[in-house]
């Protein structure tokens, strides 16, 4: 069953009157088109000048639809984009990337594996030939596979030393307790061996399929990138579609469910995620993911400051709740103590003006807003001088907890006032225009959106949405995600000296959520 879209049948097919109907009631910008390939492959391409080209392959795919025996498999599958393929060699495959005077990468993440170019007009068909190459006719070489898993241990044993990148990671694995979101985004150190390739062909047999793909581009003609994803994928065949009950937005915890349904075809633009800083069985497929909360602690003494968040699961991306939440988050702000920001900034945000500007042990100290499908992470972290490095001032995680949950309960309890709202509403406003500047971000924006939608949502839909925001509706938002009668649990993770103690308590003690 598909979802609501503006998708059109080509090669001259008549549109049926359900389908048409479906067009005309969809708000899809006039400058987007969007053809669906009878194989189900969709084609959306944005009218936009400049001197680049984007194009991109987007696939529903991804560590969340991964199983314990499969797990890591989205990592060596990126890893291994354009490397040799049956119809190139590894020195081939190089010298064609390198030829196209631009920028070619794959990129995998919880929920899309992508694959995408940015590059002069005429090397359009090109970069669409790399990337069809590398997708349906890899070779996945044993050497080239025992390279990567060099590199794998590499990357992994780097991003587990810095603990604004580790951190976030292991707060996913503790919000979802291992599965679904809480899937790692790196290969596990302990499955790196056993990735092969079967492991991988198997997983792009079920992930790989038409249904699951959008080609989107912006800077070239529709027709054109039509005729060449015709050219280069109508190889592939589509499978059975699954019912509505095995989506993913029929998940939604009983805590996050809105009184009114919201409509599937409303959206917060992938581009907020580039604010708001992150033998196979057929459970590989798996869309389950549910929200446990809980703690953890990991001793690391040659830390050198204290590192803590608190995290709770908000709404995902179809809810229209979406709006406010990203709204809290900026006016939560927050950010370095030597931040060179100013005005516009984030500078008057209150995690700046309650705590940044108060205790100068504090380091770091910032919200943060992590969206998917059917669910989000948002919360706040704070990095600071521990007690026992012996520095003046220094802190436990015991000390600085009260001050993060109070931040939460001041936004449950206490009047937010007009002007501080419509601040945040205006940066966040402004910041989702200009991260659609980039002609990169625009691109994936518009292939994420139509994997998602089946249309693309028009930035000025999503700044209505923000505008019409009240105090009442942050109040509301957050009485759901985190009030004391919402039912949902926070997740605490902290790294360093000292552990957080009776964390339950503190939560009790300011009315937030129910440890």
């Amino acid at each position: 069953m598909r979802k609501a879209g503006s998708s059109l049948v080509r090669k001259g097919q008549q549109l049926s009157k359900a389908s048409l109907k479906r067009s005309l009631s969809t708000a899809t910008p006039p400058s987007v088109k969007i053809t669906t390939l009878p194989n189900k492959i969709r084609v959306a391409t944005e009218l936009t000048p400049g001197h680049f080209s984007s194009v991109g392959l987007y696939i529903d795919a991804g560590s969340r639809y991964e199983a314990p025996e499969s797990s890591g498999v989205s990592h060596f599958l990126d890893r291994m984009a354009f490397k040799s393929t049956r119809t190139r060699t590894d020195a081939e495959m190089s010298n064609a990337v390198h030829s196209l005077g631009g920028q070619i990468m794959c990129s995998s993440s919880r929920e899309s594996i992508m694959y995408q170019s940015s590059h002069f007009h005429t090397a359009t068909p090109e970069a669409l030939s790399l990337i069809s190459d590398t997708v349906l006719n890899p070779s996945f070489l044993a050497e080239e596979i025992e390279a990567q898993r060099d590199a794998a241990f590499y990357e992994g044993r780097e991003i587990s030393s810095k603990p604004d990148m580790i951190l976030p990671e292991i707060l996913h694995n503790v919000a979802y307790g291992n599965k679904g979101l809480g899937n790692p985004l790196l290969c596990p150190e302990d499955r790196i061996n056993s990735i092969n390739e079967g492991t991988l062909r198997a997983a792009m047999r079920e992930w790989y399929k038409p249904e699951r793909m959008v080609v989107a581009g912006a800077g070239m003609q529709h027709e054109l990138l039509v005729e060449l994803t015709d050219k280069y994928f109508s190889s592939l065949k589509s499978g059975p579609v699954l019912p509505l009950s095995q989506t993913r937005t029929s998940q939604l915890p009983p805590h996050l469910l809105s009184p009114t349904s919201p409509a599937l075809n409303k959206s917060l633009t992938r581009a907020a995620s580039y604010l708001f800083p992150n033998a196979v069985s057929d459970s590989v497929i798996s869309r389950d993911s549910t929200y446990t909360g809980g703690h953890r602690f990991i001793l690391d003494t040659k830390q050198e400051f204290n590192h803590l968040y608190v995290a709770f699961e908000g709404v995902g991306i179809h809810d229209d709740d979406i709006y406010a939440l990203a709204t809290m988050q900026v006016l939560l702000g927050g950010g370095g103590s030597f931040s060179a920001g100013g005005p516009g900034k984030g500078m008057y945000s209150r995690l700046y003006t309650h705590i940044l500007n108060h205790f100068p042990q504090v380091d770091h100290c910032a919200s943060f807003h992590h969206i998917y499908t059917d669910s989000s992470l948002f919360g706040l972290f704070a990095s600071f001088v521990p007690a026992s490095s012996g520095i003046r001032g220094g802190n436990t995680p015991s000390q600085i907890l009260p001050h993060l949950v109070h931040q939460l309960s001041l936004l449950l309890y206490t009047p937010i006032p007009e002007s501080e709202l419509s601040r945040a509403k205006n940066q966040l406003k402004s910041s989702l225009m200009m991260a659609l500047e980039s002609r990169a971000v625009e691109v994936e924006d518009l292939g994420r959106q139509v994997l998602v939608h089946d249309r693309k949502i028009p930035v000025t839909e999503m700044t209505d949405k923000i505008d019409v925001l009240k105090p009442e509706d942050i109040r509301r938002v957050a009485t759901r995600v985190f009030g004391p009668q919402s039912g949902n649990k926070p997740t605490v993770v902290c790294m360093g000296h000292d552990e957080t103690g009776a964390w339950e308590e503190v939560f009790t003690k300011y009315s937030v959520a129910a440890p």
